[in-house]
């Protein structure tokens, strides 16, 4: 597989310290060379540009939402590197620095396919719009941008307009999801299972019918966003919002051999490493690259 690895070392999102070292940790952690190991051809093509913004200045662009403009400029030079490495046949790989960097990866990718799904895995929905954000924190609002609901600066990246429709949007994993998000998701019907359901019906079940709903879909591109708080808080203490009662690590590598194992994965995050945040053995920095080993190795 040819694979375009792209940092993004964003904390805007977020505004919490760590998060913008997600990607300068992994490449220690020679995230490079263990792509190659499975015989992948990678470039990596160095960090997206962060503007130096004060958190004097967070809300300088809207009352409501920190960092507004400098997420949707980050965005903006995000999704036409996600597009350009599509148009030439590789897959973009974002490493983050936190998950308001998906409505830069999803745009990108929309823009090349005429019809893209998303399969989001996360602790957290990322559905809120200002009005309902309790935080004001736009890492929690990239889905819903995606979707063409919310602020104008965030639903217009890169092109104007809706990226992904809401019955093309699999949501895996939340457990930590706010009032508003559940009426939104109840009212567009979306494709969510919480981790009760997953517990419920059980994690093989759910997979196959999130991959039946995507192979029956008339979807030509799926991009596949991952944040690592999906997994729980003991193994990945490093990260900004981290949430108990999450994937053990064999589950999250159950999710990625089935989607993977796929073939339809099209484009890919994987977000929210604060390395601030870990325990001294650094055991969020080993969990991540034991999750990479297991995608790089099943990647085709």
């Amino acid at each position: 597989m040819n694979i375009n690895l792209i940092g993004v070392p964003i904390n805007y999102g977020c505004d919490r310290e760590g998060a913008q070292y997600g990607p300068s940790k992994l490449r220690e952690n020679n995230i490079v060379e263990l792509i190659k190991k499975f015989g992948h051809t990678v470039y990596d093509l160095g960090d997206i540009h962060i503007p130096k913004i004060s958190p004097k200045e967070k809300y300088n662009d809207h009352e409501k939402m920190k960092y507004l403009n400098p997420i949707a400029e980050i965005c903006n030079n995000l999704s036409q590197q996600v597009y350009c490495s599509l148009n030439a046949g590789y897959l973009p790989f974002v490493m983050g620095g936190d998950h308001s960097l998906g409505i830069g990866s999803i745009a990108g990718a929309s823009k090349y396919f005429k019809e893209l799904a998303v399969i989001w895995i996360d602790a957290h929905g990322d559905i809120n719009t200002y009005e309902t954000s309790p935080s004001g924190n736009i890492h929690g609002m990239p889905l819903a941008a995606s979707m063409n609901i919310g602020h104008h600066t965030l639903t217009n990246i890169y092109y104007s307009g809706q990226k992904v429709k809401p019955e093309n949007v699999y949501i895996l994993g939340g457990r930590d999801i706010d009032a508003g998000e559940f009426d939104l998701a109840e009212e567009l019907n979306l494709n969510i299972y919480t981790m009760n359901t997953v517990r419920q019906r059980g994690l093989d079940n759910i997979l196959k019918e999130i991959v039946e709903k995507i192979k029956f879909s008339n979807v030509d591109g799926v991009h596949l966003s991952f944040d690592i708080d999906v997994l729980d808080k003991s193994i990945v203490p490093g990260t900004g919002t981290a949430v108990k009662d999450g994937f053990n690590l064999e589950e999250g590598k159950k999710v990625f051999t089935k989607f993977l194992g796929e073939g339809f994965i099209t484009s890919m995050d994987f977000v929210e490493l604060n390395p601030l945040l870990d325990e001294d053995d650094e055991r969020t920095v080993t969990a991540s690259i034991e999750m990479l080993e297991h995608i790089f190795r099943l990647i085709s």
